[in-house]
């Protein structure tokens, strides 16, 4: 049951001893098969699926050629050649690769958490780093978020760069009192004199059959944080851009990614291919529209953009499509653009209703002069008031899918 809900903008087991390479292995081999998903709607939270528009998405976990441009000098010139057959690029590769040019780049950059050496990663994100690197550079850690992430804070507090995975941003919450009050505030409780370079990354919200203790999105959390910034990409150069300009940053920045977005294959441009290529934190056009705009963030995207067509096709609205991209900071101004453009909004996230990401889109439409180019009230899609429930045919509910976006844009716009 994905929720939704108008408001109307008047002014007014943490785990224990195992064995954690096996246990990674086989979620990894069950991760990387292909696999058909069919995303079912839910009318609310009683009644029974509506199974006459049915969406299959296929997963798929290749990794995909790209051209690129390196110098012959550089130690990652060897990749030149496995990447020049298409401009397509997995989430996954352009990951890898923003790291290691980074790494290459920088030698105050490193690597450090639960098997992102030896193992590769558990989604092999960081496969290949510790060959070309070493192991001072790419640093396999205890089972131990506060212990890894208070040593990764003190490095940052030096001088060094550190590279911060977490196997699932839901165990970030045994690190939260590094991340919290060490990494966000210390420049502020300095007066400005000691900064903390630092990123936190690793993959964030909803996955497939892995239940309420893994699947929780932390972008309202984050994002709510003074001191942090909070990125969350979409695309395969979303990823490779905004991972770069997070590793350079000079704050400390939250990277939120998706797990069922690191095999998805995206076309990428030249300029994005650059080794100095970076992307500001500022929100992306996915879709030019003139009758109702949607803004939205990660794998919700994907969902807001097939909801898109589905509309225009069978109803002939034209749908704006806006990824945001950043949370924190929050492009405000192409909010308001938007808004004024289409003079209908609503947002879509996976995140629980209440205090969530949409909530605080709204409230800035409400504080600026974009309210008044509203022609009906904002709607917010969201995830579901539950923990994510383990079975799939819960688990199907719980998060939004196109018919639920197509649905709200309906009700907005009062399409029968």
């Amino acid at each position: 049951m994905a929720h939704y809900m108008y408001l109307f903008t008047l002014p007014v087991n943490k785990r224990g001893p195992c064995n954690i390479k096996a246990m990674n292995s086989h979620r990894y081999n069950r991760r990387n098969n292909n696999r058909h998903i069919k995303v079912k709607t839910a009318a609310d939270p009683i009644a029974p699926v509506h199974k006459s528009k049915q969406l299959k998405m296929s997963f798929r976990l290749p990794f995909t050629n790209v051209t690129r441009r390196i110098a012959s000098s550089s130690p990652l010139r060897f990749q030149a050649l496995r990447y020049a057959s298409s401009k397509t690029m997995t989430v996954r590769e352009a990951l890898n690769t923003a790291m290691a040019e980074e790494l290459d780049r920088d030698d105050d950059v490193f690597i450090i958490g639960e098997e992102v050496a030896q193992y590769n990663g558990a989604y092999k994100v960081t496969k290949g780093l510790l060959d070309r690197f070493g192991e001072r550079r790419v640093v396999d850690t205890p089972i131990t978020e506060m212990g890894f992430t208070g040593l990764a804070v003190g490095a940052a507090l030096k001088g060094l760069k550190p590279i911060v995975e977490f196997m699932s941003f839901n165990f970030s919450m045994q690190a939260i009192d590094q991340v919290v009050n060490s990494a966000a505030k210390t420049h502020y409780m300095s007066g400005g004199t000691q900064k903390c370079q630092i990123v936190f990354r690793g993959p964030n919200g909803s996955a497939v059959g892995v239940a309420a203790q893994h699947s929780q999105d932390y972008s309202a959390w984050y994002g709510s944080i003074p001191g942090l910034k909070v990125l969350v990409p979409y695309s395969a150069e979303d990823a490779r851009g905004l991972l770069k300009a997070a590793i350079r940053d000079p704050n400390p920045v939250v990277f939120l990614e998706n797990e069922l977005l690191y095999g998805e294959s995206f076309e990428i441009s030249d300029e994005a291919l650059s080794p100095d290529f970076t992307l500001p934190y500022k929100a992306k056009v996915e879709r030019e529209g003139t009758d109702i705009s949607i803004i939205t963030y990660t794998r919700n995207v994907q969902f807001s953009l097939e909801a898109a067509a589905i509309l225009e096709k069978q109803y002939g609205v034209s749908v704006e499509v806006i990824n945001l991209r950043s949370i924190r900071p929050l492009d405000v101004d192409a909010i308001v653009k938007t808004v004024k453009k289409t003079n209908h909004l609503i947002t879509v996230e996976s995140t629980f209703p209440s205090f969530g990401v949409g909530a605080e889109i709204i409230a800035r439409v409400m504080e600026s002069e974009a309210f008044d180019y509203l022609d009906a009230p904002i709607q917010r899609v969201t995830g579901a008031d539950v923990p994510t429930p383990y079975a799939k045919e819960l688990e199907d509910f719980a998060f939004p899918d196109p018919d639920t976006i197509v649905r709200a844009v309906k009700e907005v716009l009062s399409i029968e």
